[in-house]
């Protein structure tokens, strides 16, 4: 019997993770039919509220139930690839805790993988109901750039809800990165991959993790971690730039022989010269991102730190397996 591994990361879900094991549960049955096994993974990313506690009285009644527990709080990023390397499954899957991603859909994922030539299964929403509209707009146009400045496609609309063999799972653990953008990494890896579409949907308890600022840091981090075009842009801008004030010094000086009196305006002068300022100062902030970035990985600090975990290291299924 083949078993699916259930990683479900987990910052302050305390209300949501109740509604989401019975939502499972129901499901669970239909797995059991396909002959399918499964262990749910909760990795609880440094929770404040009562989400590890939760998890562990779940555990006393279901032994199908693992744990990983951080020190702190590490980010999403963090906690699905931990939750990807303590997993054993055959098949893994990677849910929120929230029912955004619906439970619902595991068999149907399960089935195309077991009888399709596919290696993952992904899903996107086809709306963004219930989402603030300048959220839904500023995201939508995320993916139109990134997309235009990477060779390969991040489907607008997708979520990090998807179902996985093993090999697809182990080619996102060799790639080790610190700074982790995983909907650029699922692309990156290639792999063939199904899309299933649904309805977006509402949270079933608890306020979202991600402020508008968050996610605006998160697109930053995947434009940078798979583009220096940027750093292009930044170039060409300097170049035109450049050539604008040789001309424009050429201009000046042959008026001035002309007419032989020296040019007039000192508040244009200054608007000019904050403009290049502000230039200079945007393209030395793309420099020193892209320069961050390369600092924090040669420190080559771990991705996580766990404080406690009920999974034994020799339960893990190793690299290449």
């Amino acid at each position: 019997m083949k078993l699916l591994s259930i990683v479900v990361p987990c910052y302050n879900e305390e209300l949501s993770i109740p509604y989401f094991y019975d939502a499972l549960s129901d499901v669970g049955s239909t797995l059991l039919k396909n002959q399918i096994e499964f262990e749910i993974i909760f990795v609880d990313d440094g929770s404040t509220d009562d989400t590890l506690a939760i998890i562990k009285k779940y555990m006393k009644q279901d032994s199908r139930i693992k744990y990983v527990s951080f020190s702190r709080n590490f980010g999403k990023e963090a906690a699905m690839f931990a939750g990807l390397e303590n997993s054993a499954g055959d098949y893994v899957a990677i849910m929120d805790a929230d029912l955004q991603d619906p439970p619902s859909l595991l068999p149907e994922m399960l089935e195309i993988l077991e009888h399709e030539d596919y290696d993952m299964v992904a899903t996107r929403r086809v709306n963004r109901v219930g989402e603030p509209r300048i959220r839904s707009f500023f995201a939508h146009h995320f993916y139109k750039l990134i997309n235009r400045f990477i060779d390969f496609e991040i489907v607008d609309g997708a979520r990090d809800y998807r179902l996985m063999k093993r090999t697809a799972v182990n080619a996102i653990l060799s790639v080790r990165e610190y700074n982790r953008f995983s909907k650029g990494i699922f692309g990156w890896i290639g792999f063939k991959t199904k899309w299933l579409e649904y309805e977006n949907q509402k949270r079933v308890a608890g306020e979202t993790k991600w402020s508008f600022i968050k996610l605006l840091r998160y697109s930053i981090e995947g434009i940078t971690a798979y583009t220096t075009l940027p750093l292009t842009i930044s170039l060409w801008i300097g170049m035109i730039m450049c050539i604008i004030s040789i001309i424009g010094a050429v201009y000046v000086a042959v008026g001035t022989l002309i007419s032989g009196q020296s040019g007039q305006g000192w508040a244009s002068l200054v608007c000019i010269i904050l403009f290049l300022g502000g230039v200079q100062l945007f393209g030395l902030g793309i420099v020193g991102e892209y320069l961050s970035k390369t600092y924090l990985e040669s420190k080559r600090r771990p991705i996580y730190i766990i404080r406690e975990s009920n999974i034994l290291s020799s339960e893990k299924k190793p690299l290449g397996s």
